[in-house]
């Protein structure tokens, strides 16, 4: 069937299943695997807008096909697709290889289409993208659903803002950069339906899954704003990053009617945990309170996670619990050290995070999860392992309950382009050792995650950094057996998966240079790889047998066709 718009999910690397590459923990605090086979919530966005004005769009995620099977042959699945544009996303960095190289499949096997590039990413290096023979076009910004509509409608390029373009004799246009909406509620409705309308019409669910093992944990997200009120220092979607790539200077938030109706929906098609998109509180205590209370009434039976940037008020947490039954709270603090939360944009105190931690399990908070990164300003090997302990301390002080997951890794693969750690990084302690969209994609098929770091600090090498992680993966395991929260057999496990992994980095080290002995190595990296992360294992939720409610979400949709049509339901 031909569409109007195609868009393709690519994996980190093409073709990762090819090359020896020893992944270690760089995806362990993600759903997905490491391939980063998840695609961005994006995709959904604008196949629902595109989707109401008539025009047939199709998500492809050949990642995760790929990930799925080893012989899946993603050239000849690329050769038979038909659209005039094709969008493939670069979010993240980490799709730096993978992205490009598909751009260069579409345009082998289908010269007349054009191939659009798109994401926080795409934005950043849209200079060096455009200019590649195999990319037409470049959509800057984080609220592109209208943009995309006037590109398919085949409105002139040059009237499209932030849209990067090539005249036919090769030179590069850069649209301003004039579109920054801070009204969105004509966005993300019911996206997560207009999924289940592509299962119907192209017959292809596996292509449109977000990530491996989706359907046993269909974990869901509802945004909450485009834009962000924080300025941590490493991160590519902060306030900071936010201005200095797409120019927007404040956070549009959703409106409560759009997120009530998200929230709504989604639960009607599955029982998983919805996640809502950053701190309902960036808009005001007030607004926040006031969608609660909203959300009281839909008595939702989805267990709802809400992230906290920050520790909240007791009678905060009071009014949360009131509305929702089942809720969880995830908050990452980075580290235990208050100077290291300081110089990495946070300023508040344990005692702030223990006093949530303890009304959040007094009022029946199904999972707290707290998240520890290495790899920050001002951090070093003896302060890592010293956070490592502070989460054995939380355990102790909350009597090994449960309900606690503490997480540690790398903050990996790379430093955010567009952060301040990456745009300043003298100022704040860190050393880039790569700089080039090129010199990304190359560093993505070293050996060894040692390769794809893009960062050193003042504090740690990058070698301190990978050694300290398996240390504190290692003590952490130990920690979280000693308190019953995960299996002595799990601890033994994983610690056996990272004495593997630092064993296979000394092997790869000694042959980097010779490419026939590392090959030979690939059956032993594969190995290593194959085993899933306890962080990862502990990030699944129990929903039951029935996990999603797709026969509720086809009823659904059904009513809503007879609606938009003038006709009527018996339900």
């Amino acid at each position: 069937m031909k569409c109007d718009l195609i868009l393709l999910h690519a994996p980190h690397v093409y073709d990762f299943r090819k090359m020896p590459l020893l992944y270690g923990p760089v995806s362990d605090l993600v759903p997905s695997t490491p391939a980063f086979e998840m695609y961005p919530m994006g995709f959904t966005s604008f196949a629902e807008f595109l989707g109401r004005y008539g025009y047939k769009v199709r998500i492809v995620n050949l990642a995760l096909r790929m990930v799925q099977d080893k012989k899946f042959d993603v050239e000849k699945y690329i050769s038979k697709l038909k659209a005039p544009l094709f969008g493939i996303d670069f979010h993240w960095l980490v799709h730096a290889n993978g992205s490009v190289a598909f751009s260069e499949i579409v345009k082998k096997y289908h010269p007349e289409s054009k191939v659009l590039f798109g994401g926080f990413s795409s934005t950043y290096f849209k200079d060096e993208l455009i200019r590649l023979p195999s990319i037409d076009y470049v959509l800057s910004g984080d609220s592109t659903e209208s943009l995309m509509k006037m590109l398919v409608e085949g409105k002139p390029l040059e009237t499209i803002p932030n849209l990067s373009w090539k005249k036919a004799d090769g030179t590069v246009v850069h649209n301003p950069m004039s579109f920054i909406p801070t009204d969105i509620s004509d966005i993300m409705h019911e996206h997560y339906e207009s999924m289940i309308k592509q299962v119907i019409k192209f017959k292809d669910f596996r292509s449109i899954m977000p990530f491996k093992g989706w359907l046993k944990q269909p974990e869901t997200c509802v945004f909450t704003c485009r834009g962000c009120d924080q300025y941590c220092v490493y991160c590519g979607g902060s306030k900071y990053a936010m201005k200095r790539l797409s120019g927007r200077t404040e956070t549009a938030y959703r409106t409560i009617d759009d997120m009530i109706n998200d929230i709504v929906h989604t639960s009607k098609i599955s029982k998983g945990q919805i996640a809502l998109e950053s701190d309902i509180r960036q808009a005001g205590v007030l607004h926040a309170e006031k969608f609660l209370e909203r959300l009281k009434k839909e008595k939702i039976q989805n267990q709802i996670m809400f992230e906290m940037f920050k520790p909240t008020t007791t009678e905060f947490l009071e009014k949360l619990a009131d509305a929702v039954p089942r809720f969880s709270i995830d908050i990452s603090p980075n580290s235990h050290d208050h100077e290291v939360r300081l110089a990495m944009g946070l300023n508040y105190s344990n005692e702030e995070l223990e006093l949530m931690i303890s009304d959040a399990l007094r009022l029946g908070c199904q999972r707290v999860e707290v998240f520890f990164m290495i790899g920050l300003p001002k951090q070093t090997k003896k302060n890592v392992m010293e956070t490592v302990e502070y989460c054995d301390y939380l355990l102790k002080k909350f009597n090994s309950d449960k309900r606690i997951f503490t997480y540690i890794g790398p903050l990996s693969p790379f430093l955010d382009p567009g952060s301040m750690g990456y745009e300043e990084p003298e100022i704040h302690g860190y050393k880039l050792l790569r700089t080039t969209l090129e010199d990304y994609r190359k560093a993505l098929t070293g050996p060894s995650w040692r390769y794809a770091l893009n960062y050193e600090t003042k504090w740690m090498t990058r070698d301190d950094i990978m050694d300290v992680t398996y240390d504190a993966i290692i003590r952490l395991m130990e920690i979280k057996a000693k308190h019953g929260l995960i299996t002595q057999e799990q601890a033994d496990q994983q610690i056996k998966r990272i004495e593997m992994t630092k064993a296979m980095e000394s092997e790869i080290e000694k042959v980097k240079d010779d490419p026939e002995k590392l090959m030979a190595l690939k059956d032993k990296i594969d190995d290593v790889n194959s085993f899933r992360s306890v962080q990862q294992s502990e990030m699944d939720i129990s929903y039951g047998l029935i996990k999603l409610r797709v026969f509720n979400g086809l009823i659904q949709l059904i009513k809503t066709e007879l609606h938009r049509r003038g006709g009527k339901s018996d339900g």
